[in-house]
């Protein structure tokens, strides 16, 4: 029996569920950062996937479901502000410096500097009940976590009071670099954070 006769009806089926959700959450980000999460609507969605909205509402039943799967996903992608900090080819030093390296572009086709996502979104849902909302402070406090964690293999004193700094300076120019379209606003808040560092390092000698 060749490949082919072995498919089932039910499998393609769901490959092309998959395929459809994996086409809805990418032209959801490319939306969400080009124009907003508030300004853009789900029938436009539908069109960029695209799918129907039938499709679209089978997958997401809210706009705010869709949202929270596509922050989930950026979370999961690597491709954020907080990404560097797990990557296992670099050290503890290199990780927490790579926060402040030039943040990604924002959405083919554009040459704009987008912000932090979560940042973003928070912003664009303010009530802090908000299940957005409070997926981005989640994501937030597990930035400042993995930081506290690094600082701690460096063998810095008082960890988690320096991650609160270093955090604060990264959230600080991605928001800084998206407003003034400056990609490599980054260096100077490196500089003060390579200060920060080298002066909990020499203490902890």
């Amino acid at each position: 029996m060749d490949a082919v006769s072995r498919t089932t009806p039910e499998r393609a089926r769901g490959r092309g569920q998959g395929a459809a959700r994996e086409r809805i959450l990418a032209a959801a980000a490319r939306l969400f950062a080009h124009q907003g999460i508030n300004a853009t609507g789900m029938e436009q969605i539908a069109e960029a996937a695209p799918v129907s909205k039938r499709t679209l509402y089978a997958h997401f039943r809210t706009k705010g479901d869709l949202v929270l799967a596509h922050l989930q996903a950026l979370a999961s992608s690597g491709d954020t502000l907080e990404g560097v900090l797990t990557r296992e080819d670099l050290g503890p030093r290199e990780r927490i410096l790579g926060l402040f390296d030039p943040p990604a572009a924002g959405a083919p086709g554009t040459a704009s500097v987008r912000g932090c996502p979560f940042i973003d979104a928070a912003a664009e849902f303010p009530d802090p009940e908000s299940p957005i909302h409070r997926y981005a402070r989640e994501q937030k406090l597990r930035m400042v976590r993995l930081v506290t964690e690094l600082l701690e293999e460096l063998g810095c004193p008082r960890p988690a009071a320096l991650a609160e700094q270093v955090v604060t300076l990264a959230d600080g120019v991605a928001s800084r670099a998206m407003v003034l379209n400056q990609a490599d606003y980054g260096r100077h808040a490196r500089a003060a954070a390579e200060v920060l560092l080298g002066q909990a390092l020499d203490g902890a000698g």
